[in-house]
C-alpha cells in the first residue's frame, strides 16, 4: 500500500495539490475581505463580521444570510427620497374648519369656503395671515381688524349701489 502511495505521490501530483491548496487559501482570504468590505458598505459592525468570517466556509455563509439588506448609500438615498416626498407634501395642508386637503396657495377652502389666506390689495397674491408686508410687491398688509372694516365698507357700498339704481348710472358716466 505504501509503495502504491509513493508511486502516486509524484512531484507533479504534489505540485497540483499545492496549487489547489494555494487557490483555497486565496479564496478564503478573499472571502474574509469581501465580508469585511461588504459589512462596512452596509453600515454594519465590520469588525464583528470579520471575526465571524474567520471561521472557514461557515463564516461567510452566516454573513450572507444575516447581512443588512441595504447598503449605507442606498439607505441614505431612500432617506433623501422620503425627505423630498415630505417636502412636496408640505405644499398641501388641511382646511382648519373642515379638514379638506388644500394647496398652500389656496385663498379659500374649496369645500367649506373658509378664507385660508388674505389677498394683497395691490398685486392680488395670496398672503400668509402672519405676514405684515406682501413679499411680492412690498405693500404693507393691514391688520386683520382694518381688513374686516374695509370689507364691510365695500360690502355696504355694493349693497347701497344695488339698492340705488342711480348710483350705477353715475358711476358709468
Amino acid at each position: 500500500m505504501m509503495e502504491l502511495l509513493t508511486q502516486l505521490w509524484t512531484p507533479e501530483v504534489k505540485m497540483a495539490v499545492m496549487a489547489v491548496l494555494a487557490v483555497l487559501v486565496i479564496l478564503y482570504a478573499l472571502c474574509i475581505v469581501w465580508v469585511v468590505r461588504d459589512a462596512y458598505m452596509r453600515g454594519a459592525r465590520w469588525y464583528l463580521w470579520a471575526v465571524v468570517a474567520i471561521v472557514p466556509v461557515l463564516g461567510p455563509i452566516v454573513y450572507s444570510i444575516m447581512r443588512p439588506p441595504l447598503m449605507q448609500m442606498d439607505r441614505n438615498e431612500q432617506e433623501l427620497e422620503i425627505a423630498l416626498k415630505q417636502r412636496q407634501l408640505m405644499k398641501y395642508g388641511e382646511c382648519g374648519s373642515c379638514g379638506y386637503p388644500v394647496e398652500a396657495d389656496y385663498v379659500l377652502c374649496p369645500q367649506c369656503h373658509t378664507q385660508l389666506k388674505n389677498l394683497c390689495a395691490r398685486c392680488d397674491r395670496a398672503l400668509d395671515p402672519a405676514w405684515t408686508v406682501c413679499p411680492f410687491c412690498a405693500t404693507p398688509v393691514a391688520p386683520a381688524g382694518e381688513r374686516r372694516a374695509v370689507r364691510r365698507r365695500a360690502a355696504a357700498a355694493a349693497v347701497e349701489g344695488a339698492n340705488n339704481p342711480r348710483a350705477e348710472f353715475a358711476s358709468e358716466e
